[in-house]
């Protein structure tokens, strides 16, 4: 009779578990939502993130409030995500960082251990030089660097961020030996404008408006296709060289999280995306709005993966968990 008493009370846990469940995820969302944004304020990552958790806003009726939680490339606020409930109420805007902090040993958990959303866009990592270097086209950069191998200085946004990592990979393509120079966000652009970095690798979000105001020269992009944005400017597999590393962005929310949340918010998210206002974003900046769901962006993330991956171990950066 005992063992008859702790069936039943076990089912009937089990059952109130399912209609908790369903009560919570069909009542969703009725409060607001945190938008964990894993770089600092003013930057490409922070201006996208908050316009789309603005547009998100409107289509969900709860205010999605952006917080930003900045350190060790990312790694803070992926921390922060994979240990918070798994309610939808705290959303991750992830980028490609979530593979290289991941890979970099920053921390003890692989980009899978979140519950991925989707992404929301793409864009490229140009090369990009000041405008009055001696290099006019991408093979000039090429020709020096091989006759000058450590002599040239790459800035990037940080050690093994996706611009260093691109930085690498686009080296490993064109043979080139160079120091690469971690600078930051804010620091990236400013030491090629002064001379102190010789080029840098960026966001085309982080490169363009200097580009346009003819102070910066974008030679190269590692992506499969020209950018509508600079579409003069070719890519690396257009010039004869095997690199191609984009940066994407999403949304990523806890381990856990109900399916039928997940669906709420990926769906606002591609609604939001799409706005007429986001779009306008995109055009005006360069990025491809691309929302891709959870399946296909799950087997794009694999795939990036094991790209940084097997960069990261040429350059002696990966770090095993």
């Amino acid at each position: 009779m005992s063992t008859l008493k702790k069936m039943l009370s076990h089912a009937m846990a089990y059952m109130y578990l399912i209609v908790f469940a369903a009560t919570a995820t069909a009542g969703f969302p009725d409060r607001p939502i945190e938008f964990i944004i894993p770089f600092g304020a003013g930057g490409g990552a922070d201006i996208e993130g908050r316009l789309l958790a603005k547009e998100m806003s409107s289509i969900l009726g709860v205010p999605l409030t952006p917080i930003n939680k900045p350190g060790a490339g990312g790694a803070i606020t992926y921390t922060y995500i994979v240990n918070s409930k798994p309610d939808g109420y705290t959303i991750g805007w992830n980028s490609t960082s979530v593979l290289t902090t991941t890979n970099l040993g920053n921390t003890d958990f692989d980009y899978d251990a979140m519950d991925h959303i989707g992404r929301v866009e793409y864009q490229p990592q140009p090369f990009v030089v000041k405008a009055d270097s001696s290099w006019k086209s991408f093979q000039d950069f090429v020709n020096d660097c091989r006759s000058n191998p450590n002599t040239y200085k790459i800035a990037n946004s940080g050690t093994g961020s996706a611009t260093h990592t691109a930085a690498i990979a686009i080296m490993n393509a064109i043979n080139c030996k160079v120091i690469h120079l971690p600078k930051g966000i804010k620091g990236r652009n400013a030491s090629v404008l002064s001379g102190e970095a010789d080029a840098m690798v960026a966001p085309l979000t982080g490169a363009i408006r200097l580009s346009k105001a003819g102070k910066l020269r974008i030679l190269a992009v590692p992506t499969s296709k020209r950018n509508m944005v600079i579409p003069d400017v070719p890519t690396m597999g257009e010039l004869g060289y095997n690199a191609e590393l984009d940066l994407f962005r999403g949304l990523s929310v806890a381990p856990g999280t109900p399916q039928s949340i997940k669906d709420k918010l990926f769906d606002a998210m591609s609604k939001a995306a799409k706005s007429e206002t986001f779009m306008g974003l995109a055009k005006k900046k360069g990025f491809t709005v691309d929302p891709m769901g959870p399946k296909a962006f799950t087997a794009l993330l694999s795939n990036e993966d094991n790209k940084v991956k097997n960069i990261f171990k040429g350059a002696d950066l990966y770090k095993s968990k």
